[in-house]
C-alpha cells in the first residue's frame, strides 16, 4: 500500500515541480526587455509610428504565443527569429518577458506636474504616455464592421482576452499592416487557414474605418 501512495504521489510532485518552474520571473522578464527595448522601447510602447509594435499591456499568452509562432515559423518574422530561437529565448524566458510587458500599464492622457519636478522627471513622464491620434475614415461604418467581423474575439472595446490580441491602443499603421497581412494569406488566422486570407472580402476603405473606429476606443472599458 506505501508503495502504491508513493507511486501515485510521484507524479503529483512532478506536477508540483513543472507548476514552480513555470511561473513567471517578472525581473528576469524586465532583464529579457533589455533586448526588447532597442526597438519595442523599454516601457514595450513600441516606436517609429508602428513599425514595431506596441508591447505593454498585450495579454501574456498572447505574447507567449507569438514569440513561439516566430520561433516555429508559423508566422514568418525573419528579424525576430534568431532572438526567439531556443538558445536564446528559453520558453521559461518567453513566459517571463510576456508577464512583464503584460503588466505595463501606460497612461493615456498627460499626467499633471507638481512645481517641484524637474525637467527630467517631466520629460520621462510624458515619453510613458501612449496616445493613438485619430485617423481618418468613416468611424460609424468603422464601428459597423467591427462588430460585425471583430467584436466577437476582440470584444466590444478591442481589448481581446489571453490568446486574442489587444488592438485598441495599438498603432494603426501596425494594425494596417498586420490586416493586409491576412488578406494575402501572409500571416495565419485563428479562424483561417494559413493561405486563405482572412479580411479578403474586405476592401481597403472598411479597413481604414475599423481603424478610424477603434482610434475613439483608446480609453474605454469592457463591461465587468
Amino acid at each position: 500500500m506505501r508503495l502504491l501512495r508513493a507511486c501515485l504521489l510521484l507524479p503529483l510532485a512532478s506536477l508540483c515541480l513543472l507548476a514552480q518552474a513555470a511561473a513567471p520571473d517578472l525581473e528576469t522578464g524586465k532583464a529579457i526587455n533589455g533586448t526588447c527595448a532597442a526597438c519595442h522601447g523599454a516601457d514595450g510602447k513600441g516606436g517609429k509610428h508602428g513599425e514595431y509594435p506596441r508591447l505593454a499591456g498585450q495579454h501574456a499568452k498572447y505574447i507567449e504565443y507569438t514569440l513561439k509562432s516566430f520561433r516555429s515559423r508559423e508566422r514568418v518574422n525573419i528579424p525576430m527569429f534568431p532572438y526567439t530561437q531556443e538558445r536564446e529565448l528559453s520558453d521559461q524566458d518567453i513566459i517571463d518577458v510576456a508577464a512583464y510587458l503584460a503588466a505595463i500599464e501606460l497612461p493615456t492622457t498627460l499626467p499633471k506636474f507638481k512645481d517641484s519636478d524637474d525637467a527630467l522627471t517631466r520629460l520621462t513622464a510624458v515619453q510613458r504616455v501612449m496616445l493613438i491620434p485619430r485617423v481618418d475614415g468613416d468611424i460609424d461604418a468603422g464601428k459597423t464592421v467591427y462588430q460585425a467581423r471583430c467584436a466577437t474575439c476582440h470584444g466590444d472595446t478591442g481589448r481581446g482576452k489571453r490568446l486574442i490580441p489587444m488592438i485598441t491602443g495599438q498603432y494603426p499603421t501596425y494594425l494596417m499592416r498586420q490586416m493586409e497581412l491576412f488578406r494575402a494569406g501572409e500571416r495565419p488566422h485563428d479562424e483561417e487557414k494559413a493561405g486563405e486570407g482572412a479580411l479578403k472580402d474586405l476592401a481597403p476603405e472598411a479597413l481604414q474605418n475599423i481603424l478610424a473606429y477603434l482610434t475613439t476606443l483608446q480609453n474605454l472599458k469592457d463591461p465587468e
